[in-house]
């Protein structure tokens, strides 16, 4: 389906510790007879398959989006599970629902789908466990995800029906996030609670979830601030209008000597006349072997113009501001009809920020 499929650092790690969890305690437990090298082919096999399961259950999220015309910018697994970076917030409360619900639906629906097939592969003890097990975790993921603490599937259902009652994404948001934050805090305490009463392994793991369920809720509540104070301006009234110039000829040499080291300037607008060709970048440039820098001239090493991001001064601050967030991009060119008008610097944007926030304290 065209969606760029990652995995985060952090996977690797939780994969080595589910599969020597399922090696030395779950599989022995269950299976008293089998050999140590058929518990460990178990316990990496299976959690390679629950990630699987994770993955599947985004892809449910994903197919959703797709048919609302929301682009999926990537699926990571990490730590915690896996997660849907979707492009854009849903065009509307029934979207939001419908995409919110799909990741349960799809882990319910494998639950099903492997409780029927362990029947059938009973015979082979590894294959009956492996697949009871699957059974089990889908079914687990489908309630925990259906709790009600945004931004778990839950809360996002929750989202979309109070967004169905205020019509206003904004104020659903902040009380869904609120409601997260007050989940996440009992998983915490219950998690606590778990530990002083010797449970130290599984009230730890409890209280990181609600640790990380807090951070998410919370970052989700101070995005919707940023975009309730960025509301109603435009890219023109924060665009940077003393962007740097760059001829195509130029060496990079000359560049860093004559323009980056005296200013600090981190990005160029190339241009030949009134055409802009492309954008060169700081970190485009560090790709650059330092050896080159003498010889490799600037429209070498720039992002050409016909795959350069950039963004309209009419556009709504507030959408551009979260793809320079969500792209990753430190600026983006503010051009229309093929003329350049500015830079929108993140950096401008937080500044401009500041200044909202400290007017309206």
């Amino acid at each position: 389906m065209g969606i760029p499929i990652a995995l985060d650092y952090s996977w690797f790690l939780i994969f080595a510790l589910l599969s020597w969890s399922f090696a030395v305690s779950y599989y022995p437990a269950q299976f008293g007879d089998w050999s140590p090298a058929m518990y460990w082919v178990m316990g990496a096999l299976t959690a390679v398959m629950l990630f699987v399961s994770v993955l599947i259950h985004e892809l449910g999220h994903s197919v959703i989006a797709l048919k609302y015309k929301i682009p999926i910018r990537s699926i990571t697994l990490f730590i915690f599970g896996g997660v849907a970076q979707i492009a854009n917030e849903p065009p509307s409360a029934s979207a939001e629902f419908w995409i919110a619900l799909a990741g349960p639906v799809t882990s319910l629906l494998l639950a099903v789908a492997f409780f029927v097939l362990q029947f059938l592969f009973s015979p082979s003890p590894p294959l009956f466990a492996l697949l009871k097990y699957l059974s089990n975790i889908n079914f687990m993921l489908a309630l925990f995800n259906l709790i009600p603490g945004f931004p778990l599937d839950g809360g996002r259902v929750f989202r979309a029906v109070v967004w169905g009652f205020n019509h206003s994404l904004r104020k659903a948001t902040l009380i869904a996030g609120n409601v997260g934050r007050f989940i996440a805090f009992l998983f915490i305490f219950i998690g606590f609670w778990q530990m002083f009463t010797g449970n130290v392994g599984d009230g730890l793991w409890i209280a990181f979830i609600g640790w990380f369920l807090e951070s998410a809720a919370s970052s989700q509540i101070q995005l919707q601030m940023v975009q309730s104070l960025l509301a109603g301006h435009k890219v023109a009234d924060v665009m940077n209008r003393n962007f740097a110039v760059i001829q195509p000829g130029a060496y990079l040499q000359q560049l860093v000597d004559d323009h980056i080291l005296p200013t600090g300037q981190r990005a160029f607008i190339v241009k030949q006349g009134d055409a802009v060709l492309g954008l060169l970048t700081l970190h485009r440039l560090k790709e650059v072997p330092r050896s080159r820098w003498s010889k490799a001239r600037v429209d070498q090493v720039m992002i050409p113009a016909s795959a350069m991001k950039s963004v309209r001064p009419t556009e709504e601050l507030s959408e551009c501001f979260s793809e320079l967030i969500r792209g990753g991009v430190n600026q983006l060119p503010v051009m229309d009809g093929g003329k350049i008008y500015g830079m929108l610097n993140r950096e401008d944007v937080m500044s401009f920020l500041h200044t909202m926030e400290s007017i309206q304290q």
